[in-house]
């Protein structure tokens, strides 16, 4: 069965979809065309016309396309329109390295990628995504620190990860990346040098996105979001358009409760503001239930898709800790740290190494002091937000809207900890 698996893994699937596709809204129409490659086989050199590998599993047929005609209109809404295509719009001259013909995943990761960096763009930045999250994002005075930031913050999720960045990779990155293991690594260009360091994995598919530097123009462009449902039914939405452009958009905390006005005392600084505005932007490419902590512009952790908020805060704790501790151990003793936990239990190890690990942790309480904590939707009740004062946050950014709004503001207020509103939730399913 093992070797059955494998080989589902490996093989190309033959789709049925057709070559295009046509939906149409009333009396306006929407076309769309399917995308193959042309790739050759690794292993024997046959070149193989495909489009996506499968699905989101082996033994599910798929198919990629791109829009290419019709305009919609729908109310005060005009959809993006045709000729702006980025990942469905990927040829063999943009696949710098095909390694293999890319799976829906493959995708979809990338589109998020993007989907976040294109609020992102004034700085060099990387994201590194799986099964459609961020892993680790951050800024960085340059790429290089960009992705050593992103990378290490959460080195254990982000192994087979797609890496999305926004500058051309220079070579100081690549370097870097080429000492880890990724599925994708996309950029709008790769300097002189580059290619040679990252083709030394084979299968790794090395993707140019050549309108990544008008990015910033689909902020605001809406296209037609589609759910399938197990009966065959559609759901058909407009895609999310974020409103917070910049802290001119995130209002101090305020609520009224039994005639009484509750308002956060102490507005965030100006670093807090940073923090603030770049985790809100992460938040757009994560599934909900969702609950990020950020610190200097850089993901601390990333808890997502729970069904409770003070869960998912804890959740994102945890993952902290374990995130600081295994970036600790591998500086110091260049394994991670489940590798450390093992050898102490088997008497490979001192036990002193891990302990000295995890004081280190505990003491820096895994680097969630200072840390801004986000949601994507109102905190019910002040337990959720309690999670992160506990660890020391300072400042908070999330939806507002509860009827329990005056709670979490009187919490946050008397541990000196800001909070913004972006009168806007940012659910993803």
């Amino acid at each position: 069965m093992a070797e059955d698996l494998k080989k589902m893994y490996r093989t190309v699937m033959d789709d049925h979809f057709p070559e295009s596709l046509s939906i149409r809204f009333g009396d306006q129409e929407l076309v769309y065309r399917k995308r193959t490659w042309k790739i050759p086989d690794a292993k024997t050199g046959e070149v193989i016309e495909k489009g996506l590998r499968y699905g989101e599993n082996p033994g599910q047929e798929a198919a990629l396309y791109e829009l290419v005609g019709g305009h919609l209109q729908l109310g005060d809404c005009r959809f993006i329109d045709p000729g702006k295509g980025l990942v469905s719009a990927i040829t063999e001259a943009d696949m710098l390295q095909a390694g293999k013909h890319p799976g829906k995943t493959n995708l979809t990761d990338l589109d998020n990628g993007l989907n976040i960096l294109k609020y992102l763009m004034k700085q060099p930045a990387a994201v590194i995504l799986k099964h459609n999250n961020p892993c680790g994002a951050a800024h960085g005075d340059s790429l290089a620190s960009a992705y050593h930031r992103a990378n290490r913050a959460d080195r254990i999720a982000a192994f087979g990860g797609c890496l999305v960045v926004n500058r051309p990779l220079d070579k100081e990155t690549a370097e870097q990346v080429a000492r880890n293991y990724l599925e994708v690594v996309a950029a709008p260009d790769f300097e002189e040098g580059t290619l040679d360091l990252l083709k030394k994995r084979t299968n790794l598919r090395i993707v140019q996105i050549r309108r990544m530097d008008r990015l910033e123009e689909y902020r605001d462009l809406r296209f037609v979001d589609f759910k399938s449902l197990m009966d065959g039914g559609l759901i058909a939405q407009q895609s999310p358009v974020c409103r917070v452009h910049g802290p001119e958009d995130l209002k101090l905390a305020e609520a009224v409760h039994d005639g009484t006005t509750y308002r956060i005392q102490r507005p965030p600084t100006a670093k807090e503001m940073e923090d603030l505005l770049f985790g809100w932007y992460v938040e757009q490419g994560v599934t909900s239930n969702s609950v990020l902590y950020v610190k200097d512009q850089c993901t601390v952790a990333i808890g997502t898709g729970e069904q409770d908020r003070v869960g998912v805060a804890e959740l994102a704790v945890y993952k902290a800790y374990r995130n600081y501790g295994d970036a600790l151990c591998f500086d110091q003793y260049g394994i991670s740290y489940k590798e450390l936990e093992l050898a102490v239990e088997r008497g490979e190890r001192p036990r002193e190494d891990r302990d000295v690990i995890d004081a280190a942790t505990r003491e820096a309480k895994a680097g969630l002091l200072g840390s801004t904590m986000v949601s994507d939707a109102f905190f019910p009740f002040r337990d959720g937000v309690d999670v992160g004062i506990r660890q020391g946050i300072t400042a908070v950014v999330q939806p507002g809207g509860s009827l329990r709004d005056w709670e979490v503001i009187e919490a946050c207020n008397e541990a000196g900890v800001t909070m913004v509103f972006t009168g806007q939730r940012a659910f993803k399913h």
